[in-house]
This record gives C-alpha cells, structure tokens and sequence, in this order.
C-alpha cells in the first residue's frame, strides 16, 4: 500500500504537464501513487501524459466532459486515493524534488496535524519568478519561520478573513481528516480550496514549512484567471467567512478587517472595470455579505463614493 496519493487533476495544461508530472516522479521521497485526472482536455494532455504510463504507479481516469468545478475532481481523487497522505499537485504547477520527503516527516512526526504546507513561489508561464501574496506572508513574522499551531487558533487569527494557504500543490493533506470533514464544497469555483483548509483545521492542527518547495503559476488557461468575473470570487469568499464565524469567534478587529477588503474589493470590481452584475448574482452576494458585516451598506456608500472620486480624480480623498 502507497503511503502517499499524488491526484494530478489537469484541464488543458499539457504545456506543462510534463514538468509537472517529472518533479513528482523525481521525488527523492518515492512510497507513492500517482492518480492523473483529466477533466475533458481538448489540448496534448493526453500524448503527454502517456510517454509515463509504463510507471506502474500511475492510474489514469478521464472524463468525458468537464465537470464544471476543480473542487469535484479533488473529491474524486481522495476517494481513489488508497495512500495515507494526499497531495494535490495542480497539473502547472512543480515542485522541489525534497516536497514530499520534507512533509512526509513532519505529518509522521505530528500526529495531530491534518494538514502541513510549505512556502510557495509563483512563476509565470516561463517559469520566471513574479511577486506574488508570498512575498507579504514572509513580511508578516507568524510565517518567518517552521511553526506547529493548534487549528482552531490558527483559523481564528489568520483563514478566517483571508486564505493565508495560496495554492493547494503547497499541501500534504492527511487524508482520513480530509474524509471526516465531509470533502470539498464542489459547488465553488473559486473559494473551496480556503473554506476546505478551514474545514481540516477546525479538528486537527497545522504545519507549516518556511522553505520555499513549492513553484505554482498563474497563466491564461488557470480556473482563477478564466474567472474573471470577480463576482464568483465575492459570492464564495463572503460564504466562507460566514461558515467561519459560524463555527469560531473571530476577533473584532480581525472581522472588521476582513468586512472592509471585501467591501472595497466587490466595489472596485464593478466601477473600475465597469460590468454590471446579472441580478441574481448581486443579490446572492449581497444576501451573504449582509450575514457577515453589520455595517454593509454605509461601508458600500463609503467605498462606490470613494472609488468613483479616485476614477476621476486619481489621488483624492473622497472625505466620505
């Protein structure tokens, strides 16, 4: 039995697929299975993937059509996975060839921990190093270095009101928490990676790894970059911190914080880029963001006065 389940869920990466899959195989840690998911690629995925299908650690599963949500292929992979850790390694993204061995050892070595991450850094699609959210976790010192936190703690001071966990090829999950925690939300598109690790670290700890062993990229053919329609993102991420204040009592300060990015965020992304929203969606958003912030609508006022006045006067302060 594999100690490790490594799900490649792909959708037309087959640029980088091949990078991908060799920086799993070339793992220095090797007590793993390797589940490849094709989510009705269109592109070479499919040559791609087969100049490896004579490792007997890989199995292969396509579908027929694209299922609409990564979050159901992650779903589908932990339910074939058969090791007891699971990695999901996004098909553009690569790793370090020490990933696995490094987070192997530190689930081994705490048990209570249901999920351990490293350091990430972003790449273009010429794997060029870009900046990145990264670079303002290493600013903050909780992530300066290697740390073992209690889960509930960590959700309460950081996931609550942003996903501090940036890209799921980062994660080495254990799978039985993932399992009784009632999998990924699959009706998300966006948000389900960050309300998932909430979900793990409401019952067991975190890890995390300051060494950067992780390389993900943002590139034309990414679920989030397809979603520019920054509405889905506000719809999701409202609903996530609604299920976390939900379960924990999240500091005042840290929840005014969180009211206020949101706010700005969902109004800057209809007058700047000037789209409307279809009713429904609006409506959806703002049913969840009143659930989450007391002060909606003055915080509303506030910023479509204040983002109007920066469009057309760039540097002033609206006084609102």
């Amino acid at each position: 039995m594999p100690r490790v389940t490594v799900v490649i869920p792909n959708f037309n990466h087959g640029g980088f697929l091949e990078k991908r899959v060799l920086s799993v195989l070339n793992q220095t840690y090797q007590d793993f299975e390797v589940i490849y998911l094709d989510d009705a690629s269109t592109d070479d995925s499919d040559q791609v993937i087969g100049k490896h299908l004579s490792d007997s650690r890989i199995r292969v599963f396509r579908n027929e059509v694209n299922s609409g949500s990564p979050f159901k292929q992650w779903n589908k992979g932990v339910q074939l996975a058969k090791g007891e850790y699971v990695w999901i390694a996004e098909s553009d993204d690569y790793a370090d060839n020490r990933f696995l061995a490094t987070l192997v050892r530190v689930l081994d070595d705490n048990p209570t921990v249901g999920l351990a991450y490293c350091q990430s850094i972003r790449v273009d699609e010429e794997d060029c190093v870009v900046t990145a959210i990264e670079e303002f976790l290493r600013g903050e010192g909780h992530w300066s270095k290697n740390f073992v936190n209690d889960g509930r703690e960590e959700c309460r001071r950081y996931l609550a009101s942003r996903n501090t966990i940036p890209n799921a090829s980062a994660v080495l999950i254990r799978r039985r928490v993932y399992e009784d925690v009632s999998y990924a939300d699959e009706t998300m598109r966006l948000c389900g990676d960050w309300l998932m690790w909430i979900k793990i670290l409401l019952v067991s700890d975190i890890a995390f790894v300051a060494e950067p062993l992780n390389y993900y990229r943002t590139n034309a053919n990414s679920v989030r970059y397809k979603n520019s329609d920054r509405g889905t993102y506000h719809e999701e991420a409202y609903r996530v911190v609604r299920y976390a204040m939900e379960q924990m009592n999240i500091p005042t300060e840290t929840l005014e914080e969180t009211c206020q990015t949101l706010a700005g965020g969902w109004v800057n992304s209809i007058v700047r880029r000037r789209t409307l929203r279809p009713w429904r969606q609006t409506r959806n958003i703002y049913r969840n963001a009143s659930e989450v912030d007391h002060r909606l609508k003055s915080r509303l006022i506030k910023n479509v006065a204040s983002t109007i006045a920066q469009s057309f006067w760039p540097g002033c302060d609206s006084g609102v």
